[in-house]
């Protein structure tokens, strides 16, 4: 079954020469033999910087971060733009700017991008800052071009259009899309394309619908570059278990290590890591088990661990 960009495949190691840093990282994501540990950065530096904003971004260039995780709408008039929910009231100030329209909608798919650019995004805290605007995905990616990889999030609805602004920018080896869809539906799809973005599945192990496209992929004997493996408790084994078909298929291991939810309850995620004398004592079992990619709300915490131990230093 021909997959493209679907599929893991064999890359130099990671002493080879790359054209930028992007590539090299995406050589270790292709590698299922790399002992690289690759850091995904949740909407880029939301702890200092407005989530899913240019300088949130760079935030996490500068921390040496591999992936910088960011998510996208369209605009009323067809624009891509970065923000994670499906309207603005959370992320920027349009209460007060569109004050004298109380009926105005705030939803994304309402409002032009010249209207979006006339709102200051707001940091976690709620402060807004009047010189920072909403990006749009092209703006995004010239600035992550070859110098960090981009996961676009609630991305493969808009994959399309994703697809022309990545192969136009020449990045579209440095962006991975992630979802749900059966093997099938991602096979036709870029069946119609002769270069694609990196593609990965999301599959919660606990839920039915989430077992049934993990066995899926050992069913038609797929191996995908790595699978996203989502799970709420530890209790029936079923993570350790997933670990280790999927090692044993020789593909990767992304965990999300941003929510207690997504990764087995409380103890396992980034603030346990943060509260503890050693991040170690939450990060090594997923090392254990063979993970190799994290998502985290935690990325200096977590990639100084990783380079103390050895895990994180990208030749």
């Amino acid at each position: 079954m021909a997959l493209g960009a679907f599929l893991s495949c064999s890359a130099p190691g990671p002493s080879a020469n790359y054209p930028s840093r992007a590539a090299a990282i995406a050589a270790q994501m292709h590698d299922p033999s790399s002992k690289y540990v690759v850091v995904a950065v949740h909407r880029g530096d939301w702890r200092n910087w407005p989530e899913n904003s240019i300088p949130a971004i760079e935030s996490v260039i500068a921390m040496e971060a591999d992936i910088v995780e960011i998510d996208i709408h369209r605009t009323k008039d067809s624009v891509l733009v970065l923000c994670h929910d499906g309207n603005v009231l959370r992320t920027t100030n349009f209460s007060r700017v569109f004050a004298d329209q109380p009926g105005k909608s705030a939803k994304i798919s309402d409002l032009t991008l010249a209207e979006i650019k006339q709102l200051s995004l707001k940091r976690a805290h709620g402060v807004e800052i009047d010189s920072l605007r909403m990006p749009t995905l092209r703006e995004a990616l010239l600035c992550t071009k070859d110098r960090i990889c981009v996961n676009i999030d609630k991305g493969y609805d808009y994959y399309d259009e994703a697809l022309a602004i990545t192969e136009e920018l020449g990045v579209t080896d440095q962006v991975l899309i992630k979802g749900k869809k059966s093997i099938e539906t991602v096979v036709a799809h870029e069946a119609c394309y002769p270069h694609n973005m990196m593609y990965m599945p999301v599959v919660d192990i606990q839920k039915p619908g989430g077992k049934k496209l993990f066995q899926s992929y050992f069913d038609q004997n797929v191996v995908p570059m790595a699978y996203e493996v989502c799970w709420q408790d530890n209790a029936d084994g079923a993570f350790v278990e997933a670990c280790r078909k999927i090692v044993g298929q020789g593909s990767k291991i992304w965990v999300n290590t941003i929510w207690a939810s997504l990764c087995g309850g409380d103890g396992n995620d980034d603030d346990a890591a943060f509260q503890a004398k050693d991040p170690g004592e939450v990060y090594q079992q997923y090392l254990d088990l063979g993970v190799s990619l994290f998502q985290t709300d935690r990325p200096e915490l977590l990639i100084g661990w990783l380079k103390s131990v050895g895990r994180h230093d990208l030749k």
